[in-house]
């Protein structure tokens, strides 16, 4: 079993760093490989609808997009951490997800591969943040991994968050239930495989 972990944030050693060291700690403690992509302190541009993706399947833009898409392709689950700047999710991770997530419709099966959000924030604007990421995964029919409050932890500095006792057992609560629901996906997997999506209609109300 296998997550990528996506760090957000510009800061490499910051509060969203503290977060997802306890997630990955906690899942290899449990069996699960971790790879880390960081993907907030690139130079990423956002979506340009050209659909130049479509037909070469790949993104037009090659940088760090394109060299995570067969990461994600590997990976049997995904963590994504953002900071909380203005009442909501990093832009520069925004843009990195858009185009991640678009880029691989065609080529990457995201189908059954879990996923959780992770949110840090000094004091409000997490909520907004984390739905923001969460629907990367459910419109990709990916189960979203919960834990025993909101996956988010507290604090401007990543000494901050070492004093967020609460907010770090939540991210090992979260690496528990993520390890978990790998194996118990897997398991069924095996048994009978993957569910069947049905992908034939596209209601766009178009009429000639």
């Amino acid at each position: 079993m296998k997550v990528l972990v996506i760090n957000g944030s510009p800061h490499l050693t910051g509060c969203t760093d503290r977060a997802l060291r306890e997630v990955e700690e906690t899942m290899k403690a449990n069996g699960v490989e971790v790879e880390r992509v960081n993907a907030g302190n690139k130079d990423i541009r956002g979506c340009i609808g050209c659909n130049f993706c479509r037909e070469h399947g790949r993104c037009v833009f090659s940088d760090l997009v394109n060299e995570t898409a067969p990461k994600l392709a590997e990976a049997d689950g995904v963590v994504i951490g953002t900071p909380v700047y203005y009442a909501g999710a990093n832009g520069q991770l925004l843009a990195f997800l858009d185009r991640l997530f678009y880029s691989t419709s065609g080529t990457v099966d995201k189908t059954m591969k879990v996923g959780a959000a992770v949110v840090s924030s000094r004091r409000a604007g997490s909520t907004s943040a984390f739905d923001e990421i969460n629907k990367y995964f459910t419109i990709s029919a990916m189960p979203v991994v919960s834990s025993t409050y909101w996956n988010e932890v507290h604090g401007f500095t990543a000494d901050d968050v070492e004093a967020d006792l609460e907010g770090l057992q939540t991210m090992r609560n979260l690496g528990k239930n993520m390890a978990f629901m790998l194996r118990g996906i897997s398991l069924a997997a095996q048994a009978e495989g993957l569910p069947a999506q049905e992908r034939g209609v596209f209601t766009n109300f178009h009429h000639e």
